[in-house]
């Protein structure tokens, strides 16, 4: 068995472990785990994924209850109910067994993408994960298929659009654009009552031609948010990991998915990054730590012995990105965050 091999299997032992969790804990924590399991897998550090996930374990809760099973002709009203959840995963995990997982994801992403601001975006981010895992090599394996269930499941299950923002004129380069977000004011409550108050954005990359530039201009929106990361990740050291793993998430699906849905996804992406940089607003504070002096491969490696899923996650987009800025940003996580406690 060669390296890559007994990666794999470490992965799939992982996967088949958490697939006894659920996609939540305490009714609204997102279950971070396959996510940071597939990052560590991606950048060769599977020798670390078993030590990780026994520090992470007292976070996980065991699988939902079922209601009753989602089908094809009632899924509409199953739509954005959390308590649906296993509903929603064993459907998908019945329709990843019929289908060719591209087939299966390219009909339910049009469906799923208006509501990709619930659970706080986590839902397409573990979407995202997984497509890289089923698109590596020898990566249609059942527990990797089980995962994108899971992932779409969670999705369907927290679906929540967003309606009623009005456009505001918007510069044409990203950065510029998340710079112009206009702030909400803090409400009691988390994600789902900032969201509720996020009114006005920007338009930006509104009269993108074709797939092409669609991708282009995500690749541009997912840098802006990492380096804009390096100076406002104070005003919610956590939130604002998703102003650019969200984008991401999309960025690393598109090439699974049919070139006409490229544009709406950057669309979608586009409303997520500057809906959360609207909700967690700040000062811009210039970042004085170590930055160009540490080389980017070394990012995930302090990201890991910190531990915090954010970190590790925002690591790995930061890996994507993979200049200088980017890499301060990472550092700025590491800072801000409270490292994973052992139980």
């Amino acid at each position: 068995m060669d390296m890559s091999d007994a990666a794999d299997g470490i992965h799939e032992e992982a996967l088949e472990r958490l697939h006894a969790a659920g996609p939540e804990r305490l009714g609204r924590l997102t279950n971070h785990a396959p996510m940071v399991v597939e990052v560590l897998t991606a950048h060769g550090r599977a020798d670390r994924v078993h030590r990780w996930l026994d520090r992470y374990a007292h976070k996980l809760e065991d699988f939902p209850a079922t209601v009753s099973p989602v089908t094809d002709a009632d899924w509409t009203g199953a739509l954005g109910d959390p308590r649906r959840a296993a509903d929603w995963i064993g459907y998908f995990a019945r329709a990843l067994d019929e289908r060719p997982w591209r087939d299966v994801l390219a009909r339910w992403w049009p469906r799923l993408l208006p509501g990709m601001y619930g659970g706080s975006t986590h839902p397409v981010i573990r979407v995202g994960h997984a497509v890289r895992a089923l698109g590596a090599a020898g990566g249609t394996s059942a527990p990797r298929r089980t995962e994108l269930a899971h992932a779409l499941g969670y999705w369907a299950a927290r679906h929540r659009p967003v309606s009623g923002i009005a456009p505001l004129p918007g510069p044409p380069d990203a950065a510029a654009a998340l710079a112009a977000v206009p702030p909400v004011p803090a409400p009691e409550g988390g994600f789902a009552a900032r969201l509720a108050l996020v009114g006005r954005l920007p338009v930006w990359a509104a009269e993108t031609a074709g797939p092409e530039e669609a991708r282009r201009r995500l690749a541009e929106l997912v840098r802006a948010a990492t380096h804009r990361y390096a100076t406002h990740g104070h005003g919610e050291e956590t939130m604002l990991v998703h102003a650019a793993t969200a984008p991401n998430a999309v960025l690393r699906t598109l090439p699974a998915l049919p070139p006409g849905l490229w544009a709406p996804s950057l669309h979608a992406a586009w409303t997520a990054a500057a809906a959360v940089t609207a909700m967690y607003p700040a000062e811009a504070v210039p970042y004085a730590g170590p930055g160009e002096r540490v080389r980017a491969e070394d990012v995930l490696e302090r990201a890991v012995d910190h531990g915090d899923e954010h970190v590790i996650k925002l690591a790995d987009t930061v890996l994507d990105v993979g200049d200088g800025r980017a890499v301060a940003a990472a550092l700025r996580a590491t800072a801000l965050t409270a490292p994973l406690a052992s139980p």
